[in-house]
């Protein structure tokens, strides 16, 4: 009986594990090294990284000259473009929200790092540059132990860094865009397509309506859809139902997801104001093209 005890608890810690590792990951980058950056397209990770060395933060308004090393806190539905000379080192670590979620009270969204409109650069002093690296060193050892809490650890080493974040002031050194259309046009593309793609009925489609784009991007609804339109020569509205569209073919040939649940995920209320979507979209029903 104990046996059976042990190796069912032992393959319970393994799932835990597995599911842990799926929700964070880290890594030190340096160009000698020549270290492939890992992926941040996905909707739902956040990213905390230190870089080190001359870059700029191209946000949707305006971009952040960055002269030293600097700390940055980036939310997945706020995107951005960032541009260095290849010679940037640092650290990099991306999480789920659900992995920090059970020390926190509060959602990262309304974080004062995280939130939309927040200023998440700050300049790192040699004090902070110690303390902060530290912490990323410690992170990155921990994934390669075998300790059955090390993901505990870890989480508690991504808040600790966050607090140092909490008792920074913010870099202010932003210079605003006179003419942002084509950098606005390509954020907007660049949030839109991050939402993608859909794979289970939980990731179901937040931003739905150029306002709801707008107020990520921290512009007015009326200078995105102008800048877009100027841009791409479609409008907003247009890009979003194109993507839908092309989502819901995708899910509706090659997945197994009913599709009521097809039309929870890409944010209709009921099924039949899908179905009318997509008629009046594609000319057919989505049962006639599953079929």
């Amino acid at each position: 009986m104990g046996a059976r005890e042990s190796i069912s608890e032992f393959i319970e810690q393994a799932k835990t594990d597995q599911q842990l590792a799926s929700q964070v990951r880290a890594l030190k980058f340096d160009p000698s090294a020549k270290t492939t950056v890992m992926p941040y397209s996905r909707r739902d990770y956040y990213k905390i990284w230190v870089t080190v060395g001359t870059s700029r933060l191209h946000y949707a308004t305006h971009t952040v000259e960055i002269p030293e090393r600097a700390l940055i806190f980036s939310n997945p539905r706020v995107p951005y473009s960032f541009e260095s000379d290849g010679r940037n080192s640092g650290y990099m670590c991306i999480f789920m929200e659900e992995f920090v979620k059970g020390m926190r009270t509060e959602s990262l969204q309304d974080s004062p790092l995280f939130k939309i409109g927040a200023k998440p650069v700050f300049f790192l002093d040699d004090h902070r540059y110690a303390v902060v690296s530290d912490l990323y060193e410690k992170i990155l050892a921990e994934l390669e132990t075998t300790y059955v809490y090390r993901y505990e650890v870890i989480r508690n080493y991504i808040n600790l860094i966050i607090h140092e974040g909490l008792k920074m002031e913010p870099a202010l050194s932003a210079v605003k865009h006179h003419s942002a259309s084509s950098r606005i046009a390509s954020l907007f593309l660049e949030l839109l397509e991050r939402q993608f793609p859909i794979d289970s009925p939980r990731h179901a489609l937040t931003m739905k309506k150029a306002s709801d784009f707008a107020t990520s991007l921290s512009v007015h609804v009326n200078h995105l859809n102008h800048a877009v339109r100027e841009i791409t020569g479609k409008s907003t509205t247009t890009h979003i139902a194109d993507r839908v569209v092309a989502e819901a073919r995708a899910l509706l040939l090659h997945s197994d997801l009913s599709i009521s649940e097809i039309a929870y995920c890409l944010g209709f209320e009921y099924p039949n104001y899908f179905n009318n979507f997509f008629k009046k979209n594609t000319g057919t029903t989505p049962m006639t093209l599953r079929k």
